[in-house]
């Protein structure tokens, strides 16, 4: 009967993606899963052979396998014991053209289901859907606009050998700080134009580009919508920036911290809550200036729970180079109004613009559990009714680091925040601590020129 009933449902999306294959004359469709890492998984299928109805099938195990691609050891205990097929079934809001394809191909982004039809626990995407029911269930509706930044380097073939700025148009490489300068911009015209291109042809909602502190670093900003489809659209920036980038010769990378002398890069998500009913921001106040109890516990909630998530902010060894050694990287969880040297930053706006910046995130993270992930904690925060600190005037910095200092850590953070885990799913936090504690192990195995050089003649 339940399958009966997914069919009869599904039937207008599965007419309507059929035309628009054939209305774009697409050839080939690649059928996205994100994993674990924000990356593409999935099958490529002939156009003619694409059903939605039944739904395309790939093995549960792809959502704990490592970024080396390992197996954590508690494998058999994370998927069923018949490692079975999940079903893919397309989101009809999530196609898009290839525009660097060579023959007319779609993506679309693809959700998992298990063969009884319950969406499947270890899918990002699932994860951040399971965070809105909480949302829903209480008549709030987050909007998020994320903004992520990222490095132009060159090509690099050799993993020994240190990153380095590409040239731009002028043939040299960028060696001063050129935060904010349109030249600076114009330098990487050839690679941005076709961004923009891609862009378009996807139809993302990129709002502002601007250059970085840091050599050939840039950030692209999103504009404000709901949470899942602007995770969908920084899945799909990266994968265009990566392929605009290569087309020029370079890469793009969201490593958080990709050169020693550099500073790292952030995906820092705006957040604010809307009532379900009247579409009115819950976080302003009464009067101008003000903010609502809304607002103060749900900043109370990302003040007491940003710790225990950051496995999800700064998913990667490399994701606390950026933190510990930033210079502008969150240390604690003070925040301020337009402040930012604090992690939380409230920027000065309108009443219906009353928004918090959540500045933890690398923009090496997932943007799907990147963002699930500070949801849920301003969710408790809302359910717990807590409070906040005073806003902070100065500078954060002096407060000390009052974060995870390492990947390790914050995994002990998360296993031991059981409210986090509940609501982000026990199943789910359970695979993905097993994977990164996998991840992490075989960075240990990994001896570095660093100790070769200062350690090999001299302990």
């Amino acid at each position: 009967m339940s399958k009966k009933k997914a069919t009869v449902a599904t039937l207008p999306q599965e007419h309507e993606l059929k035309r628009w294959l054939k209305d774009n004359r697409i050839t080939e469709v690649e059928c996205l899963v994100p994993d674990f890492t924000g990356n593409a998984r999935g099958k490529i299928v002939p156009a003619s052979k694409f059903s939605h109805d039944f739904g395309t099938r790939l093995p549960e195990g792809l959502f704990v396998t490592t970024v080396t691609g390992e197996y954590p050891d508690s494998y058999d205990d994370l998927v069923s014991a018949s490692d079975s097929d999940m079903i893919l079934r397309a989101d009809p809001e999530t196609r898009r053209v290839v525009p660097w394809a060579t023959d007319p191909t779609a993506q679309i982004i693809h959700d998992c289901y298990t063969r009884d039809g319950r969406p499947h626990e270890l899918s990002p995407r699932n994860v951040l859907r399971r965070v809105l029911s909480a949302f829903e269930a209480m008549g709030l509706q987050p909007i998020v606009a994320p903004e992520v930044e990222f490095f132009l380097v060159q090509k690099n073939t050799d993993p020994d050998f240190p990153l380095q700025p590409p040239a731009g148009r002028s043939g040299r490489p960028e060696t001063a700080r050129q935060s904010y300068s349109i030249d600076a911009v114009n330098e990487f015209d050839p690679v941005l134009d076709l961004m923009y291109d891609y862009a378009e042809a996807m139809e993302l909602d990129v709002d502002t580009l601007i250059h970085e502190s840091g050599a050939a670093q840039l950030e692209v900003n999103f504009e404000h919508a709901d949470p899942l489809s602007r995770a969908d659209q920084v899945f799909m920036f990266k994968r265009a920036m990566r392929e605009a980038a290569l087309r020029h010769g370079v890469y793009a990378t969201f490593l958080a911290k990709p050169m020693e002398s550099e500073p790292g890069s952030a995906l820092h998500v705006h957040q604010s809550l809307l009532d379900a009913k009247t579409g009115q921001n819950v976080f302003a106040g009464k009067r101008l200036g003000e903010t609502s109890p809304v607002f103060t516990h749900y900043l109370g909630g990302l003040q007491k729970y940003v710790p225990a998530a950051m496995g999800f902010f700064a998913p990667n060894i490399n994701s606390y180079r950026r933190l510990i050694l930033g210079e502008v990287s969150p240390k604690n969880v003070e925040w301020g109004y337009d402040n930012r040297t604090c992690g939380l930053r409230v920027p000065v706006d309108t009443p219906e613009n009353t928004r918090v910046e959540s500045r933890f995130a690398g923009s090496d993270a997932n943007p799907y559990l990147a963002i699930a992930a500070t949801l849920a904690c301003g969710l408790l925060g809302v359910r717990e009714k807590l409070g906040t600190t005073e806003p902070l005037q100065g500078s954060a910095h002096p407060r000390g680091f009052m974060l995870p200092r390492s990947l390790h850590e914050a995994l002990d953070l998360l296993t031991d925040c059981q409210p986090l885990v509940d609501l982000l799913g026990p199943r789910f936090v359970k695979a993905y601590v097993a994977v990164k504690e996998k991840e992490f192990e075989a960075y240990l195995r990994v001896i570095s020129s660093w100790e070769r050089e200062f350690l090999l003649l001299t302990v």
